[in-house]
């Protein structure tokens, strides 16, 4: 915390790399450095600047490994689907898995629920990488729930499945509040055993909950974080639900000054794959005010 004129701005203490994101991109710049040719499925986070930054070292991001042959290629942080490491094998593909431990954790986890003969709901963004990756192992029972729209399909879908227990697991970047709506909301939809395993990362609920609590304290709120980041979304709206002024940039270039003219108190909160060097930007930006 620090004052600057009449403005106190205050850093979340979570704010920024957590730690498989950090273990990603630190693995990722050795591997750079001692290899002249390296490619990597998808973006290997959600950040356009970590993006680039890898890439001016020779990081080729590439969107299927059905045409590469013989090549070095990274497994990102939130994981793939259990076809691809069959690809990677017939095309000879050395594949780097930096995939976050815990996404691996949830992956295993699904093929127990599997075996065990359970239905398995997972509580995720549908398009997310995460999510298209863990729903690979979650067997042909299964089903991505994203929203309470998507509650009525859910019903139908495991009605026709003739199973009789549910096994709910979760993205690790899912909102912790939206996850207990939706189990809830699950549990008085559908009458069998159900079986909860909270699997949002325990860094995502932290930075979740500081957010929610440092949002009440000031004026405004500063979420800084990549535009495909679903972390971040996720704080900007817990965020919103405390503070108006609540403002959702990737860069320092993003803030606009009006929307700090009257702000005396503002909290600041970067998503699990915003590089420092973001978050000291508009702290400096901050600091100029």
């Amino acid at each position: 915390m620090f004052g600057v004129g009449y403005m106190e701005v205050i850093v979340g203490k979570s704010a920024g790399f957590c730690g498989g994101v950090f273990n990603s991109v630190s693995k990722t710049e050795k591997l750079l450095d001692e290899n002249d040719k390296l490619y990597c499925l998808g973006e290997l986070v959600h950040n356009q600047q970590v993006v680039d930054k890898l890439s001016g070292k020779g990081l080729k991001i590439i969107d299927s490994i059905n045409n590469i042959h013989n090549e070095k290629v990274i497994v990102r942080a939130h994981g793939i689907p259990q076809e691809v490491y069959d690809t990677a094998k017939k095309n000879n593909i050395e594949l780097i898995d930096l995939t976050c431990p815990k996404v691996l954790k949830i992956h295993d986890i699904a093929k127990e629920y599997v075996k065990d003969n359970y239905f398995i709901v997972l509580i995720a963004k549908k398009v997310h990488p995460e999510a298209i990756g863990t729903i690979s192992y979650c067997g042909n029972d299964s089903y991505v729930l994203e929203n309470e729209d998507g509650i009525n399909d859910l019903v139908n879908v495991f009605n026709k499945s003739g199973k009789d227990k549910i096994a709910i697991i979760a993205q690790t970047t899912y909102s912790v509040s939206g996850f207990d709506k939706l189990v809830d909301l699950i549990k008085s939809s559908i009458n069998v055993d159900i079986v909860v395993d909270n699997t949002i990362c325990a860094a995502t609920s932290i930075r979740q909950k500081e957010c929610a609590e440092l949002s009440k304290e000031v004026d405004t709120m500063i979420i800084i974080g990549g535009k495909n980041s679903s972390n971040t979304k996720k704080l900007y709206e817990v965020a919103q639900t405390n503070c108006d002024n609540t403002i959702i940039v990737e860069t320092v270039d993003d803030l606009v000054i009006d929307d700090l003219k009257y702000s005396k108190k503002v909290g600041v909160m970067a998503g699990a794959s915003t590089p420092k060097e973001s978050i000291d930007d508009v702290v400096n930006f901050l600091k100029g005010r």
